[in-house]
Formats: C-alpha cells, sequence, structure tokens
C-alpha cells in the first residue's frame, strides 16, 4: 500500500496507508511537556456491554467540503473518502496491536526472503456483496488500477514498483505484470508476488511494498482506467467485501449502508450504518445534541465539548503529524520524478528554517487547541519510538535566531520587509487548508510572526483554500504556491520513502537529493531486518530531514472520539473490527 493519508476522520479502518488530512488537528503525541495528559484521561474503548441486534449507526464525516466519494482505496487520496470506504472495502489482511500481519483477515501472508516471493492466499467463503467470490484475478486487477497511467492513479510508487514488471506495465511495455503469478488460475485463490528486493517492513500493515486490497475484476473489467474514477460503479454502486454494502448515496452529503448478508465473518449486529458530513463549526452542538452516535471531537472545540452527556470519550495518540513544506520543484508526470529546482524561491536553506524558528508552535497549540496537539521535532510519532531521533530539539520559537539566519543568507531589510540576496523584492505565498474554524486566525498569527522578521508572506486568494482547491494546487505545482502547510496519518509501517523519495507523488516540496535517497534506502534495505541498523538509518535520515528543512515537522495531536453511552465494541485498538463487532448496547 502506499504510506500516508490526508489526514481527517476517526481513525476505525487499520492498514490504510497514505492519506491527506482534511480535518483540523484532532489528536497529540510527543512534546515531553504535554506527555501523559491524555493518557491520564482517556481510554482507548467504549464500555463493553451485551449487544442489541439491529438499529442505524449515525456517524459524522467532518468536513467543510463536500466528499468525493470515491470507493476505490487505489484511486482515492483523502481520509474522508477512505472513513466512507470503511464499511465496505477491507483489508485482505489482519493485523495485530502492533500492525504486524497476522492471519485473521481475508487472506493469509507468506513471506520468503530466499525466493523473495510473497504468497497471499484468500480464505474459502470469501465474497463480493453481489456473491461472486473473491479471486486471485482480484487481486492482482488492484495492481492494474495503481499501475495503469490512464487510471491517473497517486498510489504507484518506487516502493510497488519493487514487484518485478510493475514498472514495465506501468510504461506501457507489458500488458500483463510479470511478477504476479497466479498458481491456480485467475480464478483460484493463491496469489505470488516476486520482488526485486526483499524489505524490512514487509511484516507490517501499511509497507508500502505490496498492495492490501482486492477489487472486483468480474464487476469493473468492462469499465476503461480512463474512466474508472467517474464510473458509476466506483461513486455510487460499489461492490467490496466488507460487512456492510452501499444503498443510497447523496452526492458529497451523505451514504446509507446496509448489512452485506454475502460477509465472510457473519452477520454484522447493525441494520445499517449512516455517515453524514458535517461543517467543523457544527460539531460540538452536533455532539452534545446527540446528532451522531460517532463523531471526532475538534481539538480547538474540547473545552466546549467535554462537558457533553451520556456520552464516552475515546482517544489515542495520532499516527501521523502536521508539517509545513517548501516547494522548490515540479513532479514531472511523465517520468514519475520530482525535479528540484535549484533556483527556486524557497531553496535556501537558511530561509526556511528561519521561517521555522519564528513559529510560535508551543503558543499556538495551548491557545487553539487545548494541550491536546502540541509541537513536534522530528516526523517519527511516539508509536515508533525506538526509531525517533531524540537528539533533534525541532525549531522552538526563536526570532533572535530567525533573524541571524536570514541576515547570514544575505535577505537585507529594506524599509518593513526583505528582499532577495539578488535585491529583488520578496514575496512568499502561503496555501493553507480552511480546515476548521480556527485555521485563519492560526495562520494570520504566523503570518504576522513572519513579519517580525521581516518576511512578507501572503495567504493565496486572501485567505484559506477550500480543501479540494488546496489538494489540486499542491498536488499539481501550482505555480501561486511557495510555502505550504499540511498533515499525514501515515501508515502502519514508518519506512518515510513513499513520502520523500525521488519518485514520490506525495514528495510535495519537490526535493531531490543523492543522500536523502540513500539513507531512505538504506532504512528499506535487506540489512535494515537487523532492527538496530534500522533504527540508526532512521535517525540518520530525521537528522538529514531536519538539518535541510525542506518540510518542516509543526505539530502532532491527539484522536479524541466522542462516542453515544448506548454504543459498545467500538474499541481503537488496530486489530479491532467495529463495523462487525460493534452495536448497540441492550
Amino acid at each position: 500500500m502506499s504510506k500516508a493519508k490526508y489526514v481527517g476522520a476517526v481513525t476505525l479502518i487499520t492498514g490504510v496507508a497514505l492519506s491527506l488530512v482534511a480535518c483540523g488537528n484532532n489528536s497529540k503525541s510527543n512534546s515531553s511537556q504535554s506527555k501523559g495528559v491524555v493518557h491520564d484521561k482517556f481510554k482507548q474503548a467504549v464500555p463493553t456491554k451485551a449487544i442489541k441486534k439491529g438499529g442505524t449507526l449515525r456517524y459524522a464525516i467532518e468536513s467543510d467540503s463536500p466528499f468525493t466519494g470515491i470507493f476505490l482505496p487505489e484511486l482515492s487520496g483523502s481520509a474522508t473518502d477512505g472513513t466512507l470506504q470503511g464499511p465496505v472495502v477491507e483489508s485482505l489482511f489482519g493485523v495485530d496491536d502492533q500492525y504486524k500481519i497476522n492471519d485473521s483477515g481475508s487472506a493469509t501472508l507468506k513471506l520468503d526472503r530466499k525466493a523473495k516471493t510473497a504468497t497471499i492466499e484468500i480464505k474459502k467463503g470469501v465474497k463480493w456483496s453481489d456473491g461472486k467470490p473473491v479471486t486471485a484475478k482480484d487481486v492482482e486487477f488492484a495492481y492494474e488500477i495503481i499501475a495503469n497511467k490512464a487510471s491517473q492513479s497517486q498510489r504507484y510508487t518506487g516502493s510497488l514498483a519493487n514487484i518485478v514488471g510493475l514498472a514495465e506495465y506501468h510504461e506501457g511495455k507489458s500488458k500483463t505484470i510479470k511478477g504476479i503469478e497466479m498458481p491456480d488460475g485467475e480464478s483460484g485463490r493463491k496469489v505470488v508476488l516476486h520482488f526485486k528486493e526483499m524489505k524490512p517492513g514487509m511484516v507490517q500493515s501499511g509497507n508500502g511494498y505490496f498492495w492490501e486490497e482486492a477489487e472486483p475484476y468480474h464487476y469493473l473489467k468492462d469499465v476503461p482506467f480512463s474512466k474508472l474514477m467517474s464510473s458509476d460503479k466506483v461513486r455510487s454502486k460499489p461492490l467490496g467485501y466488507g460487512p456492510f454494502k452501499v444503498e443510497k448515496i447523496v452526492r458529497g452529503q451523505s451514504v446509507t449502508f446496509v448489512r452485506n448478508d454475502n460477509y465472510w465473518r457473519g452477520k454484522p449486529n447493525f441494520d445499517k450504518i449512516e455517515m453524514s458530513v458535517i461543517g467543523t463549526n457544527s460539531v460540538t452542538q452536533a455532539i452534545k445534541s446527540h446528532k451522531f452516535d460517532v463523531a471526532n471531537v475538534i481539538n480547538s472545540q474540547w473545552e466546549q465539548t467535554k462537558g457533553a452527556t451520556d456520552t464516552n470519550f475515546i482517544g489515542k495518540p495520532d499516527l501521523g503529524y502536521s508539517y509545513l513544506g517548501f516547494k522548490v520543484g515540479k513532479f514531472d508526470k511523465k517520468k514519475g520524478v520530482n525535479v528540484e529546482d535549484k533556483n527556486a524561491k524557497m531553496n535556501n536553506v537558511n530561509l526556511r528554517k528561519a521561517m521555522a524558528y519564528a513559529m510560535n508552535i508551543d503558543q499556538v497549540a495551548k491557545k487553539f487547541y487545548n494541550g491536546l496537539s502540541f509541537r513536534i521535532n522530528t516526523f517519527m510519532p511516539d508509536q515508533f519510538a525506538n526509531f525517533r531521533n531524540n537528539d533533534i530539539k525541532g525549531y522552538p520559537y526563536n526570532l533572535k535566531k530567525a533573524n541571524e539566519l536570514l541576515d547570514k543568507a544575505g535577505y537585507k531589510k529594506k524599509g518593513t520587509y526583505r528582499v532577495q540576496p539578488n535585491g529583488k523584492k520578496l514575496v512568499i505565498h502561503l496555501a493553507v487548508r480552511a480546515n476548521s474554524m480556527t485555521a485563519t486566525p492560526v495562520w494570520q498569527n504566523y503570518i504576522q510572526q513572519w513579519k517580525k522578521i521581516g518576511l512578507d508572506v501572503e495567504f493565496i486568494g486572501g485567505r484559506p483554500m477550500e480543501f479540494n482547491n488546496w489538494v489540486e494546487a499542491v498536488m499539481n505545482d501550482d505555480p501561486r504556491v511557495d510555502v505550504f502547510e499540511g498533515g499525514w496519518s501515515l501508515s502502519s509501517e514508518p519506512s518515510p520513502a513513499d513520502l520523500y523519495n525521488e519518485a514520490a507523488p506525495y514528495n510535495f516540496a519537490r526535493f531531490v537529493s543523492k543522500e536523502n535517497t540513500d539513507l531512505l534506502n538504506q532504512i528499506d534495505s535487506v540489512k535494515s531486518f537487523n532492527q538496530s541498523y534500522r533504527a540508526t538509518a532512521f535517525k540518520k535520515w530525521q537528522k538529514w530531514m531536519f538539518d535541510n528543512a525542506y518540510v518542516i515537522p509543526t505539530m502532532g495531536s491527539y484522536n479524541v472520539t466522542a462516542v453515544n453511552k448506548d454504543i459498545t465494541g467500538l474499541n481503537l485498538k488496530p486489530s479491532s473490527n467495529f463495523y462487525f463487532e460493534g452495536g448497540f448496547a441492550k
């Protein structure tokens, strides 16, 4: 799978990889001054009670934009769509609470380091919601969707290209993928993936080296790859082998799911699930009035929300982070690589670091996020403590240091603002997501902080951007964008390769470096089956990212979820399966 997600929703889906964050900070994790605060307040599961069969679960989709409603993870990228897929789209593999793949899912996985293979075997009785069995071809077809350029999938990465023949298929040099073998034929249940190299992260869900979903070939085979994303079979009448199936969609606003009678585990407890979009400004009142049974708490609204009656609040550290990125190049879609421009406006490390030191992140976290978010020092969340480089201090607020860096780099003041070293006017254009009530005041604050060091920073369009417009601008290298903020909900395998390597579409800063490539390769090399070697490689890479500052980590958070007291079976542990196990209490 791909490695991350645009951040946004309740973390009820395990094994999903990469997503761009749509909602505001909803969580918390690693600064020393805040450690333990939320651990003492929140449990990870609601109380266990006897289950009453039936009823409709009302689930909040918090977004200030309509959802796109793409029910193919191969083609979707937002966390909102990932949440909507949850009742329908199930991973092939089950995991334990450390995200290690086990045999509890709809398929088993066996790795053979010597043969450089992964054998996937679908369990008997696993069926699509139309009653057709899930087959080897369905597993293989998902790779075709990702790798065929006509589908315009953002999921094709250098990591997946480690599968023999996938790159050749991607480039149109082959009509089949040589390294995907179906020993019992297309209608069989077994698939053997052949790799160029075995990687240490392959034991973990979300590792990026193989995909973890299948797609119904019998249902989608007649849809051209170029039309998949807009097809009704993907947008309004999707098939899945999860516990529920789609009954009704109000485009961009709500989805109603009913039980999938062909679900391989058995009969889910809920009769229906209704997922509906609600604007972030309305979340607190919706929780207090019990409009939904499950809803994310917006961290900036915690003080107004925490007094809700007949509600259980559960929470856990977010597997993700927010960041500030600097555009220094473009993505060459034909070649599938990032191309750095050494003359780009933001391609000065001292300018980038100065902007980081001028940000009063600790103050913002306390004022706007009620202590549920906090400044972070590296790109490695607490869940991967063994891999974190604790020697990196990050960018604590320091205007003196910021000014010194700019002076050293030749950015001289002319009146209120500084000019570029070549004497030309310097205006920095900032892309910000309009993802919460706090987006405007938080980033107006940072713009004022940058003004204090003589930098003229302006919102693109004069204000934070609607989320889908932000995605379009940042992902497609809109020339207006100099600096952008964002957030990743990370994969459960911590390799950062699919976010920051030369061929990564998600390397939105577009930086390219041989040293960065070498360090990422070390993290994912065969040598890194030795965990001590891998930990050292991770720490070296974090130090390189800090020294070069193409992307700067800003905040980590805690995910807090408000749950109707009559709901049982909701557990935030990775191994749980709420849509099947959860229900209303008797």
